[in-house]
């Protein structure tokens, strides 16, 4: 699951303005996809919540019919390759670093 930081995008339009450089399209997602465990995981820890089971996808199914292939049940491994190649620096490469943040501005 590709992710970023609202900071990050900020600071990728601001750039993406500012430098005749960039054109064309740009995956504007942080440089560590994780997948929905993980993210899950991560979350959970940083809320100081349990993350005890998973939802299974039979469910989603039943509850979302077949949005839930395309809105929860599908990926796509998204990488800033033009981003990088355009030497941008993200502020949050890292998903625990960005979530802390957020939660600590919550």
């Amino acid at each position: 699951m590709s992710w970023i930081a609202l900071e990050d995008v900020v600071r990728v339009l601001r750039a993406a303005i500012d430098d005749a450089r960039w054109n064309g399209p740009v995956n504007v997602v942080a440089p560590e996809p994780v997948r929905n465990a993980e993210f899950t995981r991560v979350l959970a820890s940083v809320l100081h919540r349990p993350a005890i089971f998973p939802a299974p996808a039979f469910a989603l199914r039943l509850a979302l019919g077949e949005m839930a292939d395309a809105l929860l049940l599908s990926s796509q491994r998204a990488q800033p390759e033009c981003l990088q190649q355009y030497g941008f620096a993200f502020q949050y490469e890292n998903l625990e670093a960005a979530l802390h943040t957020i939660v600590a501005k919550g």
